[in-house]
């Protein structure tokens, strides 16, 4: 089984200048890829293949020494990198690939081998970079992979690992009725569970809207190119990675909470990427985080050998009342609380969606034990996570 582990990288000022060096070779390397694609197919109707413009590579380090410089598998991985990006685009995961921009907030580049991890020094030795200070904060056992070298917008590098461990993922359980736990994920509750539990929403974006403000009209008031800028820049870029780090370990905790307390869990499939277009609610459902919480559970529930069942976005989970089944059409989104014109029972909106997703879930279980569409989990993941099949 693939893992991924991230780990705090602290280079020195002489490497830290080495990894920019390679971050930039990169870059420039995925682009000039990018563009040759482009321009074989506009120009003489043909696909470049990965390996036509790996062969390629020699004659542009010939014409362009200083690309010698930096680790030549790097190089080839940012070739590797594009197709996957075009390989996502074609099978509709993804958007077009585009030019990577010099200033963009968060930079990588791969070492697919030649590395070593040293535990004991607390270190890792890069191909033409050296031995770079590490905070190994866990050990692993198993094959490394590839290691993927990050700068962060706020300055910080991290290095993060793909481990084959050895494992098989234990196969998912039957599902128990009575120790599945239904799941609705809401704005004014992060998450209502079927057993009536309320999770509220931490809304780190929200609470920190104020602080943010200030910042950035700090920030738009520097002379564009100036020290004082660059220092209010990252001043704007700590602010949104602490939300991003505060919001992503909320959500570790809570998804494992979820998977080891359950025997098995039932979620309804969310369209996030819809649901931001609405300008009302688009920074609240961005500062909730559902995908990356949901594909969380995903990678959790399959290490853990639990189901994790789904439901489609369009059941009326809402609407039907969990006790008889009656569905009210006109329920609106104003309505938090409605009592079923049939039974006479009053429900809580959020509570007897959650009831219904852990029904609906379990009716059909068979066609809901298909796991959670994944979605991409960031570079921001500090624990260790399952690697994609695509590398």
């Amino acid at each position: 089984m693939l893992r991924r582990y991230r780990y705090r990288l602290y280079p020195t000022e002489d490497q830290k200048t080495l990894i920019a060096q390679h971050l930039g070779c990169c870059r420039f390397v995925y682009n000039w890829a990018l563009n040759r694609k482009n321009q074989a197919y506009h120009d003489e109707g043909i696909s470049l293949s990965k390996y036509d413009l790996m062969k390629q590579l020699p004659a542009l380090k010939a014409e362009l020494p200083w690309l010698k410089e930096v680790n030549a598998q790097s190089l080839q991985q940012s070739i590797h990198h594009l197709f996957r990006a075009f390989t996502n685009f074609f099978e509709g995961r993804a958007e077009a690939p585009t030019f990577e921009k010099k200033r963009a907030p968060e930079q990588a580049f791969t070492v697919p081998q030649a590395y070593a991890v040293d535990f004991e020094r607390g270190t890792v030795k890069l191909p033409k970079i050296g031995a770079v200070k590490v905070k190994y904060h866990r050990t692993f056992v198993g094959t490394t992979k590839s290691a993927t070298v990050i700068r962060t917008s706020t300055g910080r590098y991290f290095l993060s690992i793909v481990v084959e461990d050895g494992r098989t993922p234990p196969p998912p359980a039957d599902p128990v009725p009575d120790q599945t736990v239904g799941i609705d994920l809401g704005l004014a509750h992060y998450a209502i569970l079927s057993t009536g539990d309320a999770v509220e929403n931490p809304k780190y974006l929200r609470n920190a809207q104020q602080r943010l403000a200030v910042l950035q009209r700090r920030l738009a008031r520097k002379q564009k190119g100036s020290k004082n800028r660059n220092k209010a820049r990252l001043k704007v870029a700590r602010c949104h990675q602490t939300i991003a780090d505060q919001r992503q370990d909320f959500q570790h905790q809570l998804s494992s909470r979820l998977v080891r307390e359950n025997q098995a869990l039932a979620v309804e499939s969310l369209n996030v990427d819809g649901m931001v277009k609405n300008p009302s609610l688009a920074r609240a459902i961005s500062d909730a985080g559902w995908g990356t919480f949901l594909a969380m559970l995903a990678y959790k529930c399959q290490e853990a050998g639990k189901p994790l069942l789904r439901v489609g976005m369009f059941e009326p989970s809402s609407k039907t009342c969990s006790v008889c089944g009656y569905r009210k059409a006109d329920l609106t989104l104003k309505d938090r609380a409605w009592t079923c014109p049939d039974c006479g029972t009053t429900h809580d909106r959020d509570l007897n969606a959650a009831i219904n997703i852990k029904n609906f879930a379990l009716a059909g279980a068979e066609r809901a034990e298909e796991p959670v569409d994944s979605l991409p989990m960031g570079r921001g993941m500090k624990q260790e996570a399952p690697c994609a099949s695509g590398g």
